[in-house]
C-alpha cells in the first residue's frame, strides 16, 4: 500500500496537517464527551429511567453505523479534505439544533440533535484518522494517532468542568429528589431555566465549528491519494481484508466500553449520592490522557503497536472484574492516587470505571493502523467500516443500561465489558494477523 501525499516529504511539511488535525480532535473529544454530563442532566429534567437515559448514547452513536458508507462515498467524490468542511458544516446545523431543543426541553429533539452531530463527526472520523496513519511512518502511526487521542481526551477533562460551570452554577443540590420535593410550578420553573442554559454554549460551538470550516477549506493540507497495489486486484471487496473486519469488530467493543466508562460514570455516582457525579467523566478522561501520553512517549521505542493492545485487553479485564466486584464505601484506591492533592476521592467500584480509562486508551491507535496495513485502494471503504465500529458506542451502553435497569444495580452491569475485552485480547493476539478467512 502506498499513500501519496505532500505531508509525506518530510517532518516539517507534516506539522501543518498534524496541527489541523489536532484541532479537529480536539472537536471530537469536545462534543463527544459532552454526552457524560447530558446524561444525567437530562435524566433529570426530562424524568427519565437509566435505560432511556442512554438513549443519548444511542442516538450519538448510530449516526456512525447509518452515515459510515454514505459519508465514504462523499469522500470519494469530493476528497478528505472537502468531506471534513461538510462534516464541520453538517455539525454546525446540529449545534443550531439544540436551541430549540433546549427552549422546549424536548428529549426527542435532544436525540435528533445529537444524531446530526455524529452525522457530521462520522465524515470527519472517516477523513481524520487516515491522514494520521499515512503522513509517517507506518511503525509510528500508533503514536501519532495517541497524539490525537491526548488532545482528544484532553477536551473531555476540560468539558465536564465547563459544563458544571456554565449550566449548573448555582444549582449545586440538582438532584431527581430535590425537583421532586418543590411544588409543580417551582419544578417546571428550575427545569426551564436550566434547559435554556444549554442556548449559549451550543451557539459557541457553532461560531467555533463555523470557524474552522474556514481553516480547513483555505488551509494547504495536501489531499490524500492512494495506489492499489498488486496483490489486491483478486479482492473485490472490503470483507475479504480479516484484519480490517476484525479490527471494525474490536472497535465496537472498544467504543462500547469507552463510552459506558465515560457516560455512566455520572450516573453511577449520582446512584451511589457521589456529590461531583455531574463532573465524574472528567476522572474517566484523566486516565485517559495518562495513557495516551503513555503511547506517545512508548510507541514504538519501547513497546510495538501490537504489545500496546495486548496489554490494553488485559488492563480492561482486571478494571471491568474491579469495577463490578469494588467496594462502594471505601475510598482507599482514590485515596492513594490522589487524596493527598485535594481532588474530591470516588468510591473505590467508581474509581475502577475511572481507571477503565488508562486500560483502553491505546487500543483506538493500534487497531487503526494494524486494520488499515495492506488496504491499498480500499483504505477510504476500510476507514469507512472501521468508522461503522463506533456504533459500539450507541449499542452496549443500552445493553448496559437494561442490564442496570432490570438488575436494578448499576454496580452489576460492568460486567457487559468482560466479553468486550476478551475480543480486543483475541484482536491483539491473533485477529490482526490473519489476512484469508
Amino acid at each position: 500500500m502506498t499513500a501519496t501525499t505532500q505531508a509525506q516529504a518530510g517532518p516539517k511539511s507534516s506539522l501543518l496537517p498534524m496541527t489541523i488535525i489536532g484541532v479537529l480532535f480536539f472537536i471530537f473529544g469536545f462534543v463527544t464527551w459532552l454526552n457524560g454530563s447530558l446524561i444525567p442532566f437530562l435524566k433529570i429534567i426530562c424524568e427519565l429511567n437509566e435505560f432511556q437515559a442512554l438513549f443519548v448514547t444511542f442516538a450519538f452513536y448510530i449516526a456512525y453505523t447509518v452515515m459510515a458508507l454514505p459519508m465514504s462515498s462523499i469522500l470519494k467524490k469530493t476528497g478528505y479534505k472537502n468531506g471534513m468542511a461538510i462534516g464541520l458544516a453538517i455539525m454546525v446545523a446540529g449545534s443550531l439544533l439544540f436551541i430549540p431543543a433546549a427552549q422546549s426541553a424536548n428529549y426527542t429533539l435532544f436525540l435528533g440533535a445529537l444524531f446530526v452531530l455524529g452525522t457530521g463527526l462520522t465524515i470527519l472520523q472517516t477523513a481524520s484518522n487516515p491522514y494520521v496513519v499515512h503522513i509517517g511512518p507506518k511503525e509510528s502511526a500508533a503514536m501519532r494517532i495517541s497524539i490525537m487521542g491526548l488532545i482528544n481526551k484532553g477536551a473531555g477533562v476540560i468539558v465536564p468542568i465547563l459544563f458544571t460551570a456554565l449550566v449548573l452554577s448555582g444549582f449545586e443540590n440538582f438532584t431527581a429528589d430535590h425537583l421532586a420535593a418543590l411544588s409543580e410550578a417551582d419544578r417546571l420553573a428550575q427545569i426551564n431555566e436550566l434547559s435554556s442554559r444549554l442556548v449559549m454554549p451550543y451557539i459557541y460551538m457553532a461560531v467555533a465549528l463555523t470557524f474552522l470550516i474556514g481553516l480547513v477549506k483555505f488551509s494547504s493540507l495536501p489531499e490524500l491519494e492512494f495506489e492499489a497495489a498488486e496483490e489486491h486486484q483478486e479482492k473485490g471487496s472490503i470483507t475479504h481484508f480479516p484484519q480490517v473486519v476484525l479490527g471494525a469488530v474490536a472497535l465496537f467493543a472498544y467504543v462500547g466500553v469507552e463510552v459506558i466508562a465515560g457516560d455512566t460514570i455520572g450516573l453511577y455516582g449520582e446512584s451511589l449520592g457521589v456529590h461531583n457525579f455531574a463532573s465524574l467523566t472528567s476522572y474517566t478522561m484523566v486516565f485517559m490522557v495518562l495513557g495516551y501520553i503513555i503511547g506517545v512517549t512508548c510507541i514504538p521505542k519501547f513497546i510495538s503497536q501490537e504489545k500496546a493492545l495486548l496489554a490494553s485487553a488485559l488492563a480492561g479485564i482486571a478494571c471491568i472484574i474491579g469495577a463490578a466486584l469494588g467496594s462502594r464505601e471505601s475510598t482507599m484506591i482514590a485515596d492513594i492516587l490522589w487524596g493527598w492533592s485535594g481532588i474530591p476521592v470516588i468510591p473505590d467500584t467508581v474509581t475502577f470505571v475511572a481507571m477503565m480509562g488508562l486500560a483502553h486508551a491505546l487500543v483506538w491507535p493500534s487497531i487503526w493502523p494494524l486494520a488499515l496495513e495492506g488496504l491499498g485502494k480500499y483504505t477510504a471503504q476500510g476507514s469507512a467500516l472501521l468508522i461503522m465500529g463506533i456504533s459500539g458506542g450507541a449499542i452496549l451502553p443500552l445493553v448496559f443500561g437494561k442490564v442496570a435497569h432490570f438488575a436494578d444495580n448499576t454496580q452489576v452491569a460492568y460486567w457487559v465489558g468482560l466479553p468486550c475485552y476478551l475480543f480486543i485480547l483475541f484482536y491483539a493476539l491473533k485477529g490482526h494477523k490473519m489476512r484469508s478467512w
